[in-house]
C-alpha cells in the first residue's frame, strides 16, 4: 500500500479540475440572477442513489429549485458529475469545483481532511444516504472456482481494492480480526472497481474488495463468489452527503433544497423499491436484480438522520485512515452537521428526534405469502420472489416457504428473475441461488459465505451442506 494516499487525493485535483472546468461555463460561481450548483455523485454506488442517481432522474432538485425561482426570481442551473468513487469528487471539492457531493464513509473523512485547510473549499456531513448496521454493504469476493474459504487463505495473495475507500478498510479491519497482518499478510493493488474485476477475472488478483454494487455484480455475473461479508465485522458503514460550508453560506436555500429533494427521493425509494431499482438500474447501466439486492427490502437503511452510533462509527475509522497516508486530524463531531437536516424535517412537519432514535429498517417485507398462506410475521427471516413478466415481487415468510415458491413456480413454466433470501447468521440480503445452503434436519437454511456455513455446521452436528437443487428439491 502506498503511504502518500491522502496526499495524491488533493494533488488529483489539477488533473481532475482541469477536465472537469472544459465541462462548466462558470465552476460554481454565480453570477446575476443564475446560481450554478454542481454535485458530484456515484451512479454505480447504489447506497448513495438519493442523493446521486435517482434523486437525478427523478427531477427531484429541479423541482425543488424550481419553487424557490417562484418564490424569489433567482434561477438555478444544475450540473450533475458522475465518478466511480468519491475520491476524484473530493479533488473537485478541494478546488471549488463541486459543492456538494456524496461519498462513503472512510472517503468523506478523506474529504473533510483535505478540504479543512481552505475555507472555501472546507466540508461539512449535512445528511446520510444509506447505512447497514453491521457493515454488509462492503464485501470480499474470490473467482468461482478459487479454493480460498476463509480470509486467511488469503495470506501472500495478492488482493484488488481501492486504497482509502469502505470497501479497503473493511478488508483491513477483516484481515486483522482474522489474525492477518494487513500490510504485510497480503499484497493490496490500488485499484478503481471495474479495473479490480477485470484484475480478478484474469487472474492478477486472487480476490476484490470493494463496496456496493461491485460484489453482487460479480457474483450475479458468475464471475466471482462471495468470501467475506462485512457483516461478520459487526461495524456500521454508511455513505451520507458532504457540502462545501462556504457555498451553504452563500446558498442556504440550496442546501435546503437538495435536502428536501434527497428526502423526495428517499421516501419514493422505500414505498416503491422495485421500481426505484427499474430506474436506477436503467441510469446506472446495472442489472435491475443486483439494484434490488442492495436497495430492495431490508437491504440498506435509507434513513437521512445522522445517528450517534454512526458518528461513532465515523471517529473509529480515523485510525485506519491515519495508518494509510497524510491524513490531518479531524474533529469528526465538528465535522458533522445536523442543523440544515433538522430544519428540513421541520418545514415537513417530521420529528427529527424520532426518526434518529429508529433503528428499524424503513423498508421491509411484507404482506401475505402466497405459497405458504401466512403472513410475514419476521422480516429477518423473510425472503422475495420475483418473476420474469411479473409487476411485483411476492413475499416469502421464511427460506423454506422461498424454496417452496421457487420450485413451484419452475414446475409451472414461470422464469425466475431473482429470488434473495436473508443469511441466517447476520441477516444480510443475498442471492438465493448463490447462497450455500445447510440442511439442519429437515430445515434448510442459507448461508452468504462459506464460513458462515462452516460455523453453523461445526455448532450442529449431523448438519450438513447442500447445494441449491438440492434444498429446492427437498423443501417441506
Amino acid at each position: 500500500m502506498t503511504r502518500p494516499l491522502i496526499r495524491l487525493v488533493v494533488l488529483a485535483a489539477g488533473i481532475s479540475v482541469a477536465t472537469a472546468g472544459c465541462t462548466l461555463d462558470t465552476a460554481t460561481n454565480s453570477s446575476g440572477d443564475v446560481v450554478d450548483v454542481v454535485i458530484g455523485y456515484q451512479s454505480k454506488t447504489i447506497n448513495t442513489v438519493t442523493a446521486g442517481t435517482l434523486l437525478r432522474a427523478k427531477g427531484f432538485l429541479e423541482r425543488r429549485l424550481s419553487g424557490v425561482t417562484d418564490r424569489t426570481g433567482t434561477e438555478y442551473k444544475v450540473n450533475w458529475q458522475d465518478y466511480d468513487t468519491g475520491a476524484p469528487i473530493t479533488a473537485q471539492m478541494v478546488a471549488e469545483k463541486i459543492d456538494i457531493g456524496s461519498m462513503g464513509d472512510y472517503p468523506m473523512l478523506i474529504n473533510g481532511s483535505s478540504t479543512q485547510a481552505n475555507e472555501r473549499a472546507r466540508t461539512q456531513i449535512v445528511s446520510v444516504t444509506g447505512y447497514h448496521p453491521r457493515g454488509a454493504l462492503n464485501m470480499v469476493v474470490v473467482t468461482p472456482n478459487s479454493p480460498v474459504q476463509t480470509l486467511t487463505d488469503l495470506k501472500g495473495q495478492k488482493v484488488s481494492a481501492s486504497v482509502g475507500s469502505a470497501g479497503h478498510g473493511t478488508l483491513v479491519r477483516a484481515l486483522s480480526n482474522a489474525g492477518v497482518d494487513p500490510k504485510t499478510g497480503v499484497e493490496v493493488l490500488n485499484q478503481q472497481p471495474q479495473i479490480g474485476a477485470s484484475a480478478l477475472e484474469s487472474g492478477q488478483v486472487q480476490a476484490l474488495s470493494q463496496f456496493v454494487a461491485w460484489p453482487g455484480l460479480l457474483v450475479y455475473q458468475d464471475k466471482a463468489k462471495l468470501l467475506y461479508d462485512g457483516a461478520e465485522g459487526n461495524y456500521p458503514t454508511l455513505h451520507g452527503v458532504v457540502v462545501r460550508r462556504a457555498y451553504a453560506a452563500d446558498h442556504p436555500e440550496v442546501l435546503d433544497a437538495f435536502l428536501q429533494a434527497q428526502l423526495d427521493a428517499t421516501d419514493f425509494l422505500n414505498d416503491k423499491p422495485l421500481e426505484a431499482a427499474r430506474i436506477v438500474a436503467e441510469d446506472s447501466g446495472l442489472p435491475q436484480e443486483v439494484v434490488y439486492l442492495y436497495n430492495g427490502p431490508g437491504g440498506t437503511s435509507f434513513d437521512t438522520t445522522l445517528k450517534p452510533s454512526l458518528v461513532e462509527a465515523l471517529k473509529g475509522d480515523v485510525p485506519y485512515l491515519e495508518s494509510i497516508g497524510d491524513f490531518a486530524d479531524l474533529d469528526v463531531a465538528g465535522f458533522v452537521h445536523d442543523a440544515p437536516l433538522r430544519a428540513a424535517f421541520d418545514a415537513r412537519g417530521l420529528d427529527y428526534d424520532r426518526a434518529l432514535a429508529a433503528t428499524a429498517n424503513p423498508s421491509l417485507i411484507e404482506g401475505t405469502d402466497p405459497v405458504c398462506h401466512i403472513e410475514v410475521a419476521d422480516p429477518a427471516k423473510a425472503g422475495e420472489l420475483w418473476l420474469d413478466g411479473a409487476e411485483a415481487t411476492q413475499p416469502a415468510a421464511s427460506p423454506a416457504c422461498l424454496l417452496k415458491a421457487v420450485r413451484e413456480a419452475k414446475a409451472r413454466g414461470a422464469v425466475v428473475r431473482a429470488a434473495y433470501v436473508p443469511d441466517t447468521e447476520f441477516g444480510t440480503r443475498w442471492f438465493a441461488d448463490k447462497a450455500i445452503w445447510v440442511k439442519d434436519g429437515q430445515t434448510y437454511l442459507p448461508f452468504a459465505t462459506p464460513g458462515g456455513a462452516q460455523r453453523f455446521i461445526a455448532a450442529h452436528p449431523g448438519s450438513a451442506a447442500v447445494d441449491y437443487e438440492q434444498a429446492l428439491a427437498g423443501a417441506a
